[in-house]
């Protein structure tokens, strides 16, 4: 597993979404701590370039001159510089070196402003709220007219990155939307370039990948009229890993050559190792490992270079993660234990559990299972005490996946379980938020159409006023304006039975897209839930519920890309459709997982639709462009009462059911549907009791299960 801070990225592996917040954070590493402005000219020296000195004439340019030019001549700046050069791989340092050079700031100017962005930066990336609310505060109430517009910006930033870290990425955004009126005249170019920089990472986290480009090309605009190798080269790394994100593998290998190029012509360790490691992710998704492989090694000699152990540490973490993908276990164990040294000397916390997670995957593929698994679930406790949800479930599903192929299958089955308890409580969260989110946007738009209904109102009462005036005035001698008043009166009404019915289908139109997955145009889990109290009596299911899980759907993502693994979920959606009637119910239940509910609950007709979805899903092969993608699934169903006691259950108990057999399926070698169809349980405790090791009370007789099998592939589905 990878995983990195706002410190560096990591790299790519099995353990990616757990590692995805922290990966896309790990992008504004030294962008965000080069970009935090503050910077101006620097004599010509070691870490300095001829461009550098000639900056603030530049920036005074930009700026229109005056006041601003005399305040950039001064020597602060030249300090500033050496402060964001030399401190990126040590933030306390780094704050604690702003901290004393603050006083000599003049209150209400321009290097005040940056100055306190930056510190903003590292008090939100050191998680100092303290910190954090007294800059906030002293911006808030920023003394200078001349200088308050870049304050309130940097205010915005500041806010926005505590947002982010709170995991409000949409509301930071939302923070964020005033920055297209600020112009480089007002705030300077770092500070525009740096937020520029911030609302790239806040676009692309958020899936607005084409925004996310624009800004960060904006950015690069920026970096370049500053004339600076180093600022080039962290712009463009920033921008190689937004198209790495997009899948637009060309031009990321192209802005990834163009941030070497640029490195190389002003080098600083933190900085060589975020160009490596970007480099390294992009290789290693093109399929390159041997480069990839140098790359990450090129990003670890930088990291030492830097003295920071927090950031070797990290290197070394993302150095094992790789080794555990190829399966290279005692160096993915040797660098595991480097890192954890490293971690635990640094009192970082996020890294030492990273480097005991991965020391323990090592453990585990070495055979050493119950010592590696001890260590992991170490590991993970420690993640769910600290509230990290989403870590924790990708790190259920990393344990399972390595358990089963080290042939520990009823341990892998509990690991997947808990994945899926997890990952459900995760996405349970997340739907929540998007709910208030789109409950808060709806409400927006009510109060908006509320508003010009009532403009509209108004206008319609001056029109029916101005009737009567002219009724009155001229009733006696032209008899024809009662018709023209009511004609006028007539359109007026047309006018706002037109706006009321365009209200009324934009409601609809917002509720039918919040019930539809916008990949597959299936029902998705808010739909199945409004449907699930029409069709379940008295909260008890009756029908027959399937529950199907695509076959190692992640290795034909990392094989053969994100958009192929869209088009298999697309292919496969359309062919579980075509063997369902109108009024069965199908969703697509969360990433590769799909949920069947029909209505009819004979045993004979449930393992027969089974069937033919194993089959249906298996046969042909996906294509996507010149490619043949070979798809199998696993699957659990059962009809519902539950023979031969006609026990009912609850929609939720039921799902449970099912995926526990669906998991059954997958421990016995995928492409396979188990079926329940008996369990000699009167009650849902006795039930609970004997589905607890389904497998046991299968062999003992107390349950009995439907074994079908999907048709056999030419290659071995588990390679």
């Amino acid at each position: 597993m990878s995983r990195a801070p706002a410190v560096t990225r990591a790299a790519t592996a099995p353990g990616r979404r757990r590692a995805r917040a922290c990966l896309l954070e790990s992008v504004r590493v030294g962008l965000l701590l080069s970009l935090l402005g503050l910077s101006a000219c620097q004599p010509a020296g070691p870490g300095t370039n001829s461009a550098d000195s000639a900056e603030p004439a530049q920036v005074a340019a930009a700026a229109g001159g005056g006041a601003l030019e005399e305040e950039l001549k001064q020597p602060i700046w030249q300090e500033l510089e050496r402060i964001e050069r030399e401190g990126r791989s040590h933030p306390a340092a780094s704050e604690h070196a702003l901290h004393e050079l603050q006083p000599r700031t003049a209150p209400g100017s321009l290097a005040r402003v940056q100055l306190l962005a930056q510190r903003g930066y590292l008090a939100t990336e050191m998680r100092n709220a303290g910190l954090t609310a007294s800059i906030l505060k002293d911006l808030e109430e920023w003394p200078a007219e001349a200088s308050r517009r870049a304050a309130h910006l940097a205010l915005l930033y500041v806010r926005a990155r505590q947002q982010r870290f709170a995991d409000e990425l949409r509301q930071a955004e939302r923070t964020m939307a005033p920055l297209a009126g600020y112009s480089v005249r007002e705030t300077g170019p770092r500070l525009l370039l740096r937020c520029h920089d911030f609302m790239a990472y806040l676009l692309a986290e958020t899936g607005q990948v084409d925004d996310a480009i624009a800004s960060a090309n904006e950015a690069l605009r920026l970096a370049d009229g500053m004339g600076q190798h180093w600022r080039r080269a962290q712009v463009m790394s920033n921008l190689a890993f937004i198209y790495h994100q997009a899948q637009q593998l060309e031009l990321a290998q192209q802005f990834s050559d163009q941030s070497q190029a640029e490195v190389n012509l002003d080098p600083s360790p933190s900085l060589l190792y975020d160009v490596h490691t970007t480099r390294g992710i992009i290789l290693q998704t093109q399929g390159l490992v041997e480069q990839a492989q140098q790359a990450k090694q090129a990003a670890l000699d930088a990291a030492r270079q830097s003295g920071s152990d927090a950031l070797i540490a990290l290197a070394l973490g993302n150095f094992a993660d790789f080794h555990l993908n190829q399966g290279n276990y005692p160096q993915a164990l040797k660098f595991s234990e480097q890192a954890l040294a490293l971690a635990i000397a640094s009192q970082n916390i996020d890294y030492e559990l990273l480097s005991r997670h991965n020391r323990g995957i090592a453990k585990i593929g070495l055979k050493r299972i119950e010592e590696g698994k001890r260590e992991v679930l170490e590991a993970l406790a420690r993640d769910e005490q600290r509230g990290a949800d989403t870590t924790a479930a990708s790190a259920w599903l990393e344990l399972g996946m390595h358990l089963e192929r080290a042939g520990d299958l009823p341990a892998a089955v509990d690991a997947f379980h808990q994945h899926r308890r997890r990952i459900d409580q995760v996405l349970r969260n997340e739907t929540r938020k998007a709910l208030l989110e789109s409950q808060e946007s709806y409400e927006d738009e009510r109060r908006a159409k509320e508003i010009e209904l009532l403009n509209r109102g108004n206008s319609l009462k001056q029109e029916q006023l101005r009737a009567r005036d002219l009724q009155l005035w001229l009733w006696a001698a032209l008899g024809g304006c009662i018709v023209l008043s009511a004609v006028l009166l007539g359109l007026a009404y047309q006018r706002i039975r037109r706006t009321n019915q365009a209200l009324a289908h934009s409601n609809a139109a917002l509720k039918t897209a919040s019930e539809r997955d916008p990949l597959t145009g299936l029902a998705n889990r808010r739909h199945f839930q409004a449907a699930i109290k029409r069709l379940a009596e008295h909260g008890r299911i009756s029908g027959s519920l399937f529950l199907i899980d695509i076959d190692h759907f992640k290795r034909i993502n990392d094989r053969h890309g994100h958009a192929a693994g869209d088009s298999v979920l697309i292919e496969i959606a359309q062919r579980l459709r075509a063997c369902l009637r109108d009024e069965d119910l199908l969703v697509r239940w969360g990433g590769e997982e799909f949920l069947i509910l029909i209505n009819t609950r004979e045993a004979s007709y449930a393992s027969a639709l089974a069937q033919r979805l194993l089959d249906q899903i298996a046969w042909p092969v996906v294509n996507h462009g010149m490619q043949g993608i070979p798809v199998t699934a696993s699957l659990g169903f059962a009809s519902f009462p539950i023979a031969p006691h006609e026990l009912a259950l609850g929609w939720e108990r039921a799902i449970d059911l099912v995926d526990t057999a669906m998991y059954l399926a997958k421990a016995h070698g995928r492409n396979k549907a188990y079926g329940i169809a008996s369990v000699a349980a009167v009650d849902d405790a006795q039930l609970q009791s004997l589905t607890a090791d389904m497998e046991a009370s299968w062999q003992a007789g107390q349950l009995e299960l439907i074994t079908l099998h999907g048709p056999a592939r030419f290659e071995d589905s588990r390679q």
